[in-house]
């Protein structure tokens, strides 16, 4: 089949949660199918650092749309009934190559990644239309409403609002439905799109995320790895410095923290000055930094959809302790696979133990493992996206997830 596969950011390399999933699905589908992929960029850097992608694709379609660009159109956005985020992911170069390329060359599916981006599509000729939401963004600009101060949570809460009409508006206009996850089908749901939508689990890369990386922890080391110039991943951390690891450090004065991340904003910069907290920025490889850690850490109190961080910390069979909200998109079971804490009190708890019983952190270390390679297998969510793509008519996809394999948090 010709597959036209658009997304809004060049997932190439996939470093990050927004270009894992979408490289994945390419990468599957550039076996089997001829895929013209239609993308973004926000520099000429990023494009050749995304070249490689040519060789999953029969055509690459990127339009550069600098950071000023982006965000003025976002800024305009404010005084429109449009989302502000689904401006700062337009490009009229992009849609105007969408459209000359489906005129001349037709699809016989089209594959849309992120709700931003399915106005690119809609006047594309193709019966068979499929809309990935991944998460819901809407929930997570609800979520951020209630985290932020007035007038930033006024201003999330309009966002989210609009978007959250936008996502019914473009649901309608497709074939079908995707999400990562059942909480996110519940969300799909919720907005009330009469479209299957079926879930398709994001996993991990189990052969570069492997146990075989780690060395003996000689230190009572915590490590999370995320973006932090991301709202989520800034707030949990300085939520748990603020108030969790003075406690850690009075029961193992000798427990350090790392924080492992791209563009660490001024305020985890600061971090670096407290006693056992070390801020390393951008580190090309973050397995070193995980692999002689003791224990892995993922206090959000903001997430959607799955925690890509998480499954590869269990990837590397390193024990987690995840807040309910960061472990809610991992299948996995509470106490058997990682630790999952309702509040400060219990992650400080379950934090201290694994520092000091290092035999009960390599037993919850290895079942993490091999759960996340039960449970979160990419070749086994490729084969739900070509179920998807083989489909005719308006059939429904099962779209839950197995019960014994979600997170039970209670």
């Amino acid at each position: 089949m010709r597959i036209l596969f658009v997304c809004h950011r060049l997932p190439f390399p996939p470093n990050r949660g927004g270009k894992i999933r979408p490289f994945q699905m390419i990468r599957h589908l550039a076996e089997r199918h001829s895929v013209t992929i239609a993308t973004l960029a926000h520099s000429q850097e990023e494009v050749e650092q995304g070249s490689k992608l040519r060789e999953f694709c029969e055509q690459l379609l990127v339009e550069i749309v600098p950071n000023p660009i982006r965000w003025g159109r976002a800024l305009l956005g404010l005084a429109s009934a449009k989302p502000s985020s689904g401006q700062y992911f337009w490009s009229p170069a992009l849609q105007s190559r969408i459209a000359a390329t489906a005129q001349t060359r037709g699809f016989d599916r089209v594959w849309v990644h992120c709700a931003f981006m399915a106005r690119y599509v809609i006047d594309v000729p193709c019966d068979f239309k499929v809309l990935d939401y991944g998460d819901i963004d809407s929930s997570k600009w609800a979520d951020y409403s209630q985290h932020r101060s007035f007038p930033l949570s006024m201003g999330y809460g309009l966002e989210a609002k609009k978007l959250r009409r936008w996502e019914k508006q473009m649901g309608r206009r497709f074939t079908r439905c995707t999400v990562t996850t059942s909480n996110e089908l519940v969300e799909f749901e919720s907005l009330g799109i009469p479209k299957p939508c079926t879930v398709i689990p994001n996993g991990v890369d189990i052969e570069y995320f492997n146990p075989r990386h780690r060395t003996a922890a000689s230190k009572p080391v915590m490590v999370f790895v995320g973006r932090m110039d991301y709202f989520p991943n800034i707030d949990g951390m300085l939520q748990f410095v603020n108030h969790s690891w003075p406690r850690i450090r009075d029961a193992v004065p000798d427990a350090e923290l790392r924080i492992v991340g791209s563009n660490p904003a001024a305020s985890i910069m600061c971090l670096r000055e407290l006693p056992g907290v070390q801020v390393t920025g951008h580190v090309p490889d973050v397995r070193p930094y995980v692999g002689d850690a003791a224990v892995g850490i993922a206090p959000l109190r903001i997430a959607r959809g799955t925690q890509n961080k998480v499954l590869e910390m269990m990837a590397m069979g390193l024990p987690v302790v995840a807040s309910t909200e960061a472990s809610r998109g991992i299948r996995a079971r509470a106490g058997e696979h990682l630790m999952v804490a309702e509040n400060s009190d219990m992650f400080i708890t379950q934090v201290i133990e694994l520092l000091r019983d290092r035999e009960r952190g390599e037993r919850l270390g290895a079942a993490g493992r091999a759960q996340a390679v039960k449970g979160h297998s990419w070749p086994a969510s490729m084969a739900i996206v070509d179920e998807v793509l083989e489909l005719e008519g308006s059939a429904a996809v099962a779209g839950g997830e197995p019960a014994s394999q979600l997170t039970v948090t209670t």
